[in-house]
């Protein structure tokens, strides 16, 4: 029996598609990558509009009594409100119905149209909240802002893996967790300059704002040519034959695209996807597509992304301190995801995995020390030294380095490349509404649970980082370097998962059938 951390280090089939990663290739997923943004934008933005008083005062005024007037509130507690965490949490929720309506566009039309309809449903949710004068309007702005999210994040990861050549499959796909690490910084770094503007509306700059990134993923979607993949899968053989040649760059393509065909022979002989993701052989699948987006969320990253100003102001920084060291924050998660786009292909899936779990780790420790020495449970921490406070950032932002590249573009990666064609867009929507539920309890919830666990939050998020190291040490196999529609042998070498997938499981993971032959689908 090898051993678990060399399963699947490479291709196991030894098969090389021939082909290249064109210029034409790399454009497309360039600006289909771009469909980050929108959700990169709105998890920055958020936190810097729910700390600026003049937000607070015209919708959330007992918060902003609580932050500024009532100097008996503890200083974990100052934000404590369900109302003002719905504002934040209800995209989410949003988002989750949306993918499942997703799998259906996706599967049926195609990743173009999901990402298009991503973009309108996101372009308008930011107009209505520019222009919102009641809470209600803020609330169904930001519904429409999560179903565009729940469409482009079914839609982009699937569109990436299927046109990305699989030896640079990694390096592309993570152009769409790059793309919302830039989209994290903008809202960054625009919140600390329109909190400076004068009378108040700046706020209102910051939420209409996301009618940029809306407008460049609705325009760029309409210009994107479709995958091979969802050619063949609608019937359009020749067509997306023409097109894996153009994508390739070589002519030579017959090997891949007959695997392409065979795994959408299989997936039409699926009636019903959803259903079929509960059958014994795809419970590795069904595994990874629940535990990978549950484990990203609880790593605590979003406590840091929606609210760090919010927390930063909450731990004894002044607004414009605040703001800046979420700047900070974002800078280093862009610049850390660079370190994946680069490394993903070298090292490999679960290299990185498991060293960002170990840095996560490591920095919640001390910065729950750190916050818990000055702090204590009164939350009142006199003067903060100017040291204090730069500790504190530091080791946060290690904490988001570790986490930009690891746990925050592979938990969208791995997913996306390991599900066969019949399955993958059912498959797709359970990660995403895994995602999105777990992102909206953990945005619903953080302010009660700052007010209650106090510093004992990061020691809470560090308890599943732990579990998250050990799963992927012994659960997941490594996904370098092999064919997306060859993805089924991973499975039949790993010693825990080879008991589920039985040996008849053939192309419906894109098991090789041999020289284009597609007799044995099953």
């Amino acid at each position: 029996m090898p051993a678990v951390g060399a399963i699947g280090a490479g291709n196991s089939n030894n098969k090389e598609y021939p082909g290249k990663l064109t210029p034409f290739v790399t454009a497309t997923c360039v600006v289909a990558a771009m469909g980050g943004l929108i959700f990169g934008y709105d998890i920055g933005i958020s936190g810097g509009v729910t700390s600026m008083d003049p937000f607070l005062m015209k919708f959330f005024p007992s918060v902003y009594k609580k932050k500024n007037l009532d100097k008996t509130t503890n200083q974990y507690c100052q934000y404590n409100s369900q109302t003002l965490t719905m504002f934040t949490s209800s995209l989410y929720l949003a988002a989750l119905l949306a993918s499942l309506l997703a799998s259906t566009v996706t599967r049926r039309f195609g990743r173009k149209l999901s990402m298009f309809f991503g973009g309108l449903l996101f372009l308008v949710g930011a107009l209505i909240n520019a222009f919102a004068y009641h809470i209600w309007m803020l609330i169904v702005g930001r519904i429409l802002l999560g179903f565009g999210i729940g469409f482009a994040n079914q839609a982009v990861p699937l569109y990436l893996s299927e046109m990305a050549p699989y030896k640079y499959r990694g390096a592309l796909n993570i152009g769409f967790q790059f793309s919302i690490t830039i989209g994290i910084l903008v809202a960054n770094v625009l919140n600390y300059f329109f909190a400076k503007i004068n009378g108040g509306w700046g706020w209102r700059l910051s939420l209409g704002g996301a009618m940029v990134p809306a407008l460049i993923i609705t325009i760029g979607s309409l210009i994107l040519p479709d995958t091979p993949n969802s050619m063949i899968l609608r019937g359009e053989r020749n067509a997306a034959k023409a097109h894996l040649k153009r994508i390739r760059g070589v002519d030579n393509v017959d090997e891949e695209f007959y695997d392409l065909v065979a795994a959408s022979e299989a997936s039409k002989q699926v009636d019903h996807p959803w259903r079929n993701l509960f059958q014994r052989k795809y419970t590795p699948h069904l595994t990874m597509a629940t535990l990978i987006p549950f484990f990203q969320q609880l790593t605590g990253i979003n406590v840091i992304m929606f609210y760090a100003p919010v927390l930063f102001n909450s731990i004894g920084f002044k607004n414009d301190a605040s703001l800046m060291s979420a700047v900070i924050t974002g800078l280093v998660n862009m610049f850390a995801t660079i370190v994946s786009i680069y490394g993903v292909d070298k090292w490999g899936r679960r290299a990185l995995f498991l060293e960002g779990g170990v840095q996560m780790l490591i920095c919640q420790a001390i910065v729950a020390a750190a916050i818990g020495a000055k702090f204590g449970i009164d939350g009142n921490p006199g003067d903060l030294p100017q040291w204090y406070a730069v500790v504190v950032v530091l080791f946060i932002c290690v904490y988001v380095a570790g986490f930009a590249w690891s746990w925050g573009p592979l938990g969208w990666l791995v997913p996306s490349e390991i599900f066969p064609l019949e399955i993958r867009s059912a498959a797709q929507s359970v990660t995403v509404s895994v995602n999105m539920l777990f992102t909206f309890l953990v945005a619903q919830v953080f302010l009660t649970m700052l007010c209650t666990m106090k510093f004992g939050l990061f020691i809470f998020f560090g308890f599943f980082v732990v579990l998250m190291t050990i799963f992927v040490h012994f659960l997941l196999p490594e996904t370098k370097g092999i064919p997306i529609e060859e993805m089924g042998e991973i499975w039949k070498a790993h010693p825990v998962w080879s008991k589920f997938v039985n040996d008849d499981h053939g192309c419906a993971c894109g098991v090789k059938l041999g020289n284009g032959a597609m007799k044995d689908v099953v």
